[in-house]
């Protein structure tokens, strides 16, 4: 699909309000054509002397109504094609939102959050004015120009015309050259525009990494880099339109002066009546205004179609997680899950993350997986909550293939904490009770005090209505990892994931949540994952990742006697919490 089509398809929903203001349109073009011939006949009998003040009266009556009419005209076709034009960019905008919201994981990791923010702002805008303002200018520019120079030949004079029509020659070609030239111009500039909006976005989002590290300075000299760089690309829109326009203006110019003469000499040989040469000015004046509205239509046009591509771009990326043919309905999960041979490799990686994983979590079991940094936890709860595709068979859920359990339903019944614990630019009950319809502050209390960050709300001085800054910043880490585990539990989903959701919290605390988990998710699947063993040794299974293998699973008691990788790894964090008491007593007793 051409970008023509994919826009077309919008402007024909909206099809009714652009016939309906191209007609208004029309009739305010053609009521303008009488007001010269008005005023030149009201000239021709006033110097006549053939026109009596009832005459005078009349005409003057009928360039009143006239006026009325271009008045309530101009209105409607503005209410009808700026309205059609501001409705289809709410269509777009919200088709883009939605498109978006279905794409997988690898989409975000690979398009950056300013670019696409430009496409929502600027590209859009440009749409925008691409399909209102621009169809007028070139609907006026046509049809009035028609209108006008046959009037013009008709009334006037057919060689005083076609002296007017040469410049307009001149200036439909060259604004097609300068179409040309802009289009690439364009898009370099919105490229341009996305780089700086990314930065900036980045740059307040990790604002604190930048004072801590004190990049102040080499912060503002890239935002200089990528500003300049912004700059230097509208410039060179600017430049273009800066010769073009001014040139159009002494091309019209000359061609006002020509005609002038040449009409004020037919005036005074008498070819044409002063009057007729009285309307041949206006008619003149008329032409002026879609000679410039060419080159504003071909300006909008190149601008509108470098962003109608890049919102395309959008459109054409289709999101690898969907409901296929095989997706079968499902109702309800019960929790019970089994890895079979799992084996999964990320785009762009040479190496498997995760090597054929084989185990089988009953419903009602607490699973914890535990493993160095960059062993695969995370991507296997990810698989779980199918943000990345898996080969047939790989993973089952209640004995179904992942693949065919709905994605509605798979995440509906799957409560989930992120090891970043995002949350939203709002009030601590809208955050907590986000993944329900219905805020019942019953619920809510319950799941905070499971959470155990109840009497932390409690203290604040808005309570549940504390607006939290964005991404959660004005909580602490263990606060936000509360708060998200709150939330999660707001679900009372079959299976609920930690993805290492107690890392911020003290170990008494962590003691009290953990409690909470077993007395309120009793018969429900849990998966805690964990660097801590403190967290996960009351686990019924636990399994230990090694370069994204099973390398040992069984109980806290099984892998002890193993005497292997999940051994080595307790001792190590008894002998260094050993070492942290020991250093405290002393740092005490100096004290």
């Amino acid at each position: 699909m051409n970008s023509f089509q994919f826009i077309l398809k919008y402007i024909k929903r909206h099809r009714f309000q652009y016939v309906a203001g191209i007609i208004t349109l029309f009739v305010v073009d053609f009521a303008n054509l009488f007001i010269p011939k008005l005023t030149g006949t009201i000239t021709d009998g006033l110097t006549a002397h053939t026109f009596a003040w009832d005459d005078v009266k009349l005409c003057l009556l009928q360039i009143f109504l006239l006026g009325l009419t271009l008045a309530i005209g101009r209105f409607l076709w503005r209410f009808f094609i700026f309205g059609a034009a501001r409705s289809i960019e709410k269509e777009l905008r919200n088709d883009m939102f939605g498109h978006l919201e279905k794409m997988s994981v690898e989409y975000y990791n690979e398009h950056k959050t300013g670019d696409l923010m430009t496409r929502f702002t600027s590209d859009l805008n440009a749409v925008r004015m691409s399909i209102g303002p621009a169809i007028i200018c070139v609907f006026d520019a046509s049809v009035m120009t028609v209108m006008v120079i046959l009037q013009m030949m008709n009334y006037v004079n057919v060689k005083l015309t076609l002296l007017a029509l040469i410049p307009m020659v001149v200036i439909c070609v060259g604004e097609i050259y300068y179409g040309k030239i802009m289009h690439p111009r364009y898009k370099a500039r919105q490229e341009a525009v996305s780089n700086l909006t990314d930065y900036v976005q980045e740059s307040f989002s990790g604002v604190r990494v930048i004072k801590a590290f004190v990049r102040e300075r080499a912060q503002m000299r890239e935002f200089a880099r990528a500003n300049r760089d912004t700059m230097d690309k509208n410039l060179n829109v600017v430049r273009l339109q800066s010769i073009v326009i001014p040139l159009l203006d002494v091309i019209i110019g000359f061609s006002s002066l020509a005609t002038l003469v040449y009409g004020g000499y037919l005036a005074l040989t008498g070819e044409i009546t002063l009057g007729r040469f009285v309307a041949f000015n206006q008619y003149i004046n008329m032409l002026v205004w879609p000679m410039l509205a060419c080159g504003d239509a071909i300006n909008m046009f190149s601008q509108g179609a470098a962003s109608i591509r890049r919102i395309q771009d959008v459109f054409d990326e289709k999101p690898e997680i969907h409901d296929t043919e095989a997706t079968q309905d499902v109702d309800k999960l019960h929790g019970n899950i089994t890895f079979s041979h799992l084996t999964f490799i990320h785009r762009g990686h040479s190496e498997p993350t995760l090597k054929d994983i084989n185990l089988d979590v009953p419903a009602g079991t607490t699973l914890a997986v535990i493993g160095r940094t960059g062993n695969g936890k995370s991507t296997l709860v990810n698989l779980l909550l199918h943000l990345y595709n898996t080969k047939p068979g790989m993973i089952l859920l209640d004995g179904r293939d992942i693949n065919t359990v709905p994605l509605k339903t798979l995440r509906e019944n799957i409560a989930y904490v992120p090891q970043d614990n995002f949350l939203f630019s709002d009030t601590l009950k809208h955050n907590i009770a986000f993944g329900v319809e219905d805020e019942d502050m019953d619920r809510i209390v319950k799941a905070t005090q499971a959470a155990c960050i109840h009497e932390n709300i409690i203290s604040f001085p808005d309570g549940y209505e504390t607006i939290v800054g964005e991404r959660g910043v004005t909580l602490s880490g263990g606060q936000k990892q509360r708060s998200s585990i709150a939330r999660a539990l707001m679900k009372d989903a079959p299976i609920l994931i930690l993805d290492d959701a107690l890392s911020a919290v003290d170990t008494d605390t962590e003691e009290q949540i953990l409690t909470n988990l077993k007395k309120n998710r009793s018969g429900k699947t849990t998966i805690l994952i964990a660097h801590r063993i403190s967290t996960i040794q009351n686990a019924d299974i636990i399994m230990v990742l090694e370069d994204g293998e099973a390398r040992e699973i069984g109980n806290h008691s099984e892998l002890m006697a193993l005497g292997g990788i999940y051994r080595d790894m307790f001792e190590k964090q008894q002998l260094e919490a050993a070492i942290g008491e020991k250093r405290a007593a002393l740092q005490e007793e100096h004290a």
